[in-house]
């Protein structure tokens, strides 16, 4: 076996230094739980897309993704937009609550989300519903989610990553989902998102 042999040559530090530090980012993770939607465009590709782009956050892992559910759009005509496919996933991050935001708008943007109007069509929402056990009513990321505890497109999916959650100042998120009720909330057993390698 001669020495040029690329089997045998050792891992270069670099690539040591950056595993090392992966693993350094999450010494005393906190969880959060975010919930993703879509109705424009591939809306599964979509949102594959963005756990995968959380997934590939410094400082963040996921740990598990919800079923896939299709939901009718909220506050517009029936027939007028296409339905929702929604999903919750749980992370660990070192990251605190507004760096979490900001890469949630990154990745937003990254897929061309346009917010021009409220109830508008979009390719891709990704919002924050809680951040370990943080109630806060700052306008720029109140916490929990402050309509999560009465959207069963939240409840559901999260319902089903994490049976004994609660949402923060609320109660349980299966309490809740038994008092909203599960109307609308179609689970695509046909679709599946994957959990990042």
């Amino acid at each position: 076996m001669s020495s040029s042999d690329p089997t045998v040559q050792p891992v270069p530090t670099s690539v040591v230094e950056q595993v090392d530090a992966a693993d350094v980012t999450l010494s005393n993770p906190k969880r959060a739980v975010i919930s993703l939607g879509s109705n424009l465009g591939n809306r599964l590709e979509t949102l594959q897309g963005a756990i995968d782009a959380l997934e590939d956050t410094p400082g963040l892992r996921v740990k598990a993704v919800s079923p896939v559910y299709e939901t009718d759009p909220w506050g517009v005509e029936p027939g007028t937009q296409a339905t929702y496919f929604n999903a919750v996933v749980l992370i660990k991050t070192t990251l605190p609550p507004s760096s979490l935001l900001e890469r949630g708008h990154a990745i937003e943007e990254a897929f061309e989300r346009v917010r021009d109007e409220r109830w508008g069509p979009r390719t891709i929402d990704v919002d924050i519903v809680a951040y370990q056990d943080v109630v806060s009513d700052d306008p720029q990321l109140t916490l929990p989610h402050p309509r999560a505890h009465e959207r069963a497109f939240v409840l559901v999916p999260w319902n089903d990553v994490d049976p004994q959650a609660e949402v923060p100042g609320r109660g349980t998120v299966a309490g809740l989902l038994a008092a909203v009720g599960q109307d609308g909330v179609r689970v695509r057993v046909d679709l599946e998102l994957r959990l990042p390698e």
